[in-house]
């Protein structure tokens, strides 16, 4: 059998779930010893720079729809350390290559992600992210964006509430995947980075250092944690419900032990948050109060 040298999309017959399939990402670096390949001068940025976008040298997707975004030239980096004038430049980042990637006729759904840590499986610790350009709108976005109204625009449950700031709104969801996860939504309906305007996009990166640092105030500084981006498609449709939004998960479920999904929630499809949202919701409000204090 021929190596395979295009990712290979496959939909498992028992419940319809997408997989593509990718053996060339087995043999990309996991926490390469000596010069990081991210940071100035490195294989992958070898000029000067603030932040940067690359194609992924071992991509989940083919013709160039896999790119990562350099953070900072700083290795050490966070969000929180960027402060909301570096995390700005992140998200600005985003909004542009959503432009671009979601342009191509080739592109329905522009995906950003970010895995931050060891504990997820992170294969460089310098500051990235990812974005994917899927060619159809996967399979959980499609849900939200399949719903009657919008459910981000209704009023939330106030015991839900972190805090509302620079237009946006953050909450520990109704219904969780993750203890302590963090719901970001914009207050006005807006559908994209793109057309959420510079203002908006500036405003995410204050909420997200904010909301960063109160999660580093649970859990500790180096809090491993996903966080994804879900916004309109770009395949031409009107999509009247997309309602730009974000989930920050932190991966623990008490500082240093980490929240596996396992058997029940693989296997079954059912989540078990053994966190009350609404104690979460208060004492991630408590964390808030003791940064901003």
């Amino acid at each position: 059998m021929e190596p395979m040298s295009e990712p290979d999309v496959r939909i498992d017959p028992l419940t319809g779930s997408y997989v593509i399939v990718t053996p060339w990402r087995q043999s990309r670096p996991n926490l390469p010893e000596g010069s990081c390949p991210f940071c100035p001068g490195g294989l992958e940025a070898p000029e000067p720079y603030d932040v940067r976008w690359i194609p992924n040298r071992w991509p989940g997707l083919s013709g160039g729809r896999h790119e990562v975004i350099l953070h900072s030239p700083q290795h050490h980096a966070s969000f929180p350390s960027l402060g909301e004038a570096g995390a700005a430049r992140v998200v600005e980042l985003w909004a542009q290559r959503t432009v671009v990637l979601g342009a191509r006729s080739d592109v329905a759904y522009v995906f950003v992600l970010e895995n931050r840590g060891r504990a997820i499986g992170t294969t460089i610790d310098h500051p990235h992210s990812q974005i994917f350009a899927f060619g159809v709108i996967p399979p959980i976005p499609r849900a939200e964006l399949t719903t009657q109204g919008c459910a981000l625009c209704a009023e939330p449950d106030e015991a839900l509430v972190v805090c509302r700031e620079a237009g946006w709104l953050a909450r520990v969801p109704w219904a969780p995947s993750w203890p302590y996860e963090i719901l970001i939504s914009t207050r006005g309906h807006q559908a994209d980075l793109p057309t959420a305007g510079a203002r908006l996009r500036t405003g995410l990166g204050v909420i997200l250092v904010d909301g960063l640092k109160c999660l580093e105030r649970l859990f500790g500084e180096d809090v491993p944690y996903m966080l994804w981006i879900h916004q309109r498609p770009t395949d031409g449709r009107e999509w009247p419900t997309a309602h730009l939004h974000l989930h920050l998960a932190p991966v623990l479920r008490k500082p240093g032990t980490i929240r596996h999904l396992a058997a029940a929630e693989l296997g079954a499809g059912v989540v078990f948050d053994p966190v009350d949202p609404e104690a979460a919701a208060a004492q991630l409000r408590g964390a808030r109060h003791s940064v901003t204090a």
